[in-house]
């Protein structure tokens, strides 16, 4: 009788997930108020980072490449200078990056909000096995965003600013088109460290088996060391110092779909033999 009296109707299932929503973009509207507050700060340090032969990641390779004896680790004289050609374009570029900063920020608590509505939904077996499910989301997420602002976007925009079909050409890079190319490719590797997590959710599905992950290794570690190839400085030490986490993103990922897979086929072995 009590498990009826808890039970929530359709419409009020719509109303917690309404309220979740909502707490969840309160989030990310006051870190990214709190960003547009700093902007100035924050786009001279934090957004043209990457841009600059000054940059952290440009000076500890200088470094290494120093120790190691190799000078192509060293980027010198690399500054972006931006031009705003729209008469909006340095405030909607300001508005872009608030929002940025703010989901990044805020993803932890959003990700919380939405996960307490979704739990109450799961099987008390289902509950267990997802257990640190917020923690670890929250962690390969921050991983990733790090991941693609302090190694992916530094050597991409070196790349891409000195690429030319021909001297003819001269680039001029547009403010709009920097802020937005710099969100995208953090953002994506903040979600594509959720591979672990995403393959955890597939294998108990049926979707994918740790065989399958196996079989297409290959072809995903040639994906992975073409497109570090075409970012990194030509010396195959940086190539691999930027492949390897991702080398081993796929690979904690055979290892969580296998562990899952033997708990399932245990399982069903159980089912059957009672």
């Amino acid at each position: 009788m009590a498990q009826e009296q808890n039970e929530m109707t359709f419409l009020e299932h719509l109303e917690e997930l309404r309220w979740h929503i909502i707490r969840s973009l309160a989030s990310i509207l006051v870190f990214g108020v709190l960003a547009f507050i700093f902007s100035e700060f924050l786009f001279g340090e934090v957004i043209m980072g990457p841009g600059k032969s000054d940059f952290i990641t440009f000076k500890l390779f200088c470094k290494l490449g120093e120790q190691l004896n190799i000078p192509a680790l060293c980027i010198d004289d690399f500054k972006i200078t931006l031009y705003n050609r729209q008469i909006a374009g340095q405030f909607m570029a300001d508005i872009k990056y608030s929002i940025m900063l703010g989901f990044i920020c805020a993803f932890p608590y959003a990700f919380f909000e939405i996960w307490r509505f979704i739990k109450p939904g799961l099987h008390m077996e289902e509950k267990n096995a997802s257990r640190g499910a917020v923690f670890f989301v929250t962690a390969l997420f921050l991983l990733g965003v790090c991941f693609g602002y302090f190694v992916i976007s530094p050597f991409s925009f070196n790349f891409l600013y000195h690429y030319s079909i021909t001297a003819e050409f001269e680039n001029e890079i547009d403010l709009a088109s920097y802020v937005g190319f710099l969100a995208t490719l953090v953002l994506a590797c903040g979600i594509t460290f959720q591979l672990p997590v995403v393959v955890y959710f597939l294998t108990k599905a049926g979707i994918v088996t740790p065989n399958y992950l196996k079989t297409y290794r290959r072809h995903a570690f040639i994906i992975i060391l073409f497109l570090s190839a075409m970012i990194t400085p030509p010396d195959i030490f940086t190539q691999l110092l930027i492949s390897m986490p991702l080398f081993l993103l796929y690979e904690i990922s055979i290892l969580v779909s296998k562990s899952l897979y033997k708990r399932i086929s245990k399982d069903l072995v159980k089912h059957e033999d009672e």
